[in-house]
């Protein structure tokens, strides 16, 4: 297990974390479903019932990462986290990155990488299986990218630099990942 708390320092690690929490549509304090919880004393453990797709979904997921309340009792305990704060939810969401085999691929900027093997632990991203809605690869490079920090990390992927008598880099950029 790596140092979590020195790693929030770095640019890549903020920008997919930043990530998770604009593609759940969450925040330190909200419960599944958009309600918000006041203490941070404990994951809140409300179980709550919404449709989604015209199917009602139960979850107790809550916070910025929208852990479940038993995933958040794992994270809790591997991490020896007392409490539900922010800087816990944050160590805790970069236990599961890690246990997903994903942290180093976050450091380095291998955003396709980290994209896919997270995407199993949060719904909304590109390629999860759970029927969930989720955000566009596009919409998540775009986002990686924005929310890089040039100075702080090296750049994420090497990839073609644009000629104008071509398509944008953008699109460049994501023929090179969808190859």
């Amino acid at each position: 297990m790596k140092d979590y708390v020195s790693l929030l320092s770095n640019g890549n690690v903020k920008a997919f974390l930043a990530l998770i929490k604009y593609t759940e549509g969450a925040g330190y304090q909200t419960l599944f479903g958009g309600d918000k919880f006041t203490s941070f004393d404990d994951h809140p453990r409300r179980s709550i019932t919404k449709n989604l797709g015209g199917k009602p979904i139960t979850s107790t997921a809550a916070g910025a990462y929208q852990f479940l309340s038993r995933t958040w009792d794992e994270c809790a305990n591997a991490c020896n986290l007392a409490d539900f704060s922010p800087l816990s939810q944050d160590i805790a969401a970069l236990f599961l990155i890690e246990r997903r085999r994903a942290l180093d691929a976050v450091i380095e900027g291998d955003w396709k990488t980290a994209l896919e093997r997270c995407n199993r632990e949060w719904a909304s991203l590109p390629g999860s299986p759970y029927g969930q809605p989720v955000k566009s690869l596009e919409t998540c490079f775009s986002f990686l990218y924005a929310n890089t920090a040039k100075e702080e990390a090296p750049a994420p992927v090497p990839f073609p630099q644009p000629q104008p008598e071509k398509k944008s880099w953008f699109h460049s950029l994501l023929q090179l990942f969808r190859s």
